[in-house]
């Protein structure tokens, strides 16, 4: 339902018409209906009337000398300041390809002459209601992002807190398992290990959303640099160990270096997140596969595991943060967090690309690709 015109601050209704006859009658019609009413006689006087003071809505002639109807409307439409303004052509045009260039050119509405005022006062009424509610679904979305912000914000500013304590009790905790002493029972150590594997994931987590955060706003500059990537796959196993347990983590080196061109912390990074992944996923004993594979210009990384596997319909979904609402949801647990979301931005943010292969109840392979450096084997 329309709401009523408000009285002190009515919508204005700019006429554009090279007929000053029509223009009186439009104008009696609209200022009796409460409308503020403005005329322009050409098409060059309207471009001027409204850069002066853009009105709420324009009723557009077509034919007129020097400058037609569609030439005023590609103007306003090319203008980013003018180009919400709705425009209605009223016009002695009848043809459909008339209407259609009208539309085509960013027209609103379209009629035709002779009009009966009835119809030209239910369509300005109609789009001035539609501009009013699209200002305020704008609004209602400016705020809401507003909105968003502090709260991403003040969660990042949690978290950061968190990471302080969080590491100092997972020192704290290999001190009392390192303890020189040996007073520790065979039941208590596997406590301890167990508490460290829990904070160690914990950190990993809090850095996980940092640093997503970090790259969708483009803060976190990548500092690259030219590196061997089997270097870089043993130091994410040794990253990962307390959460081996039994299991273990194999990696096959090729023969010769293969180098990228890549942030080497940011890339430990995804290596430590995908090696997680794996182990969240695999029981006691099992054999996870880390595995360097070049391929002409490109060099493949891949994690593979015999765990559970992954679902068709969860496969790209898996690397989406909003994604991981449904899948928690569906008690489809893939990943951690915003984990492979983090390695999805990190790769991508180095030229490459991240994927997954994988079969229910057969495991999976998650890899990603990276550009090589001229020194990488040919």
């Amino acid at each position: 339902m329309n709401e009523p015109i408000n009285p002190e601050n009515p919508p204005t209704v700019l006429m554009v018409d090279d007929m000053p006859a029509n223009l009186e009658l439009l104008a009696g019609m609209l200022k009796s209906r409460g409308y503020k009413v403005r005329a322009a006689l050409s098409g060059k006087l309207a471009l001027q009337a409204v850069r002066g003071d853009p009105p709420d809505l324009i009723l557009l002639d077509i034919n007129m000398p020097e400058m037609n109807g569609y030439e005023v409307c590609e103007k306003l439409k090319a203008d980013e300041k003018y180009k919400d303004i709705p425009v209605i052509f009223l016009s002695a045009l009848t043809e459909t390809i008339d209407k259609v260039k009208a539309f085509g050119i960013g027209g609103v509405d379209y009629i035709t002459k002779p009009f009966q005022l009835e119809e030209v006062e239910a369509r300005v009424e109609t789009h001035l209601e539609l501009r009013r509610q699209k200002r305020q679904l704008q609004e209602a979305y400016d705020k809401l992002r507003e909105l968003e912000k502090m709260r991403d914000s003040l969660v990042q500013m949690i978290i950061h807190d968190l990471r302080s304590p969080l590491t100092g009790t997972f020192a704290y905790l290999k001190l009392i398992r390192d303890n020189a002493d040996n007073t520790l029972s065979a039941t208590h150590s596997s406590y301890v290990a167990e508490a460290m594997k829990a904070v160690m994931q914990m950190i990993q987590m809090a850095c996980d959303v940092l640093e997503t955060s970090k790259m969708e706003e483009g803060r976190m500059k990548l500092k690259t640099a030219e590196c061997d990537l089997s270097p870089i796959l043993e130091d994410g196993i040794s990253g990962v160990k307390p959460l081996a347990g039994s299991r273990e983590i194999r990696l096959t080196p090729p023969q010769k270096p293969v180098t990228v061109l890549a942030d080497r912390e940011i890339i430990l990074r995804v290596v430590q997140n995908l090696l997680s992944n794996a182990l969240k996923f695999t029981k006691d004993g099992d054999l996870i596969l880390l595995g360097i594979e070049p391929a002409g210009d490109r060099v493949r990384v891949s994690v593979k595991d015999n765990g559970l596997g992954i679902a068709p319909e969860y496969k790209l979904k898996i690397f989406d943060k909003f994604a991981q609402k449904e899948l928690r949801a569906g008690s489809q647990r893939y990943s951690q967090g915003l984990g492979l979301t983090f390695c999805k931005l990190a790769v991508e943010a180095h030229g490459g690309s991240i994927g997954v292969d994988s079969e229910e109840g057969k495991g999976s392979s998650f890899w990603f690709e990276l550009p090589m450096t001229s020194a990488g084997p040919q």
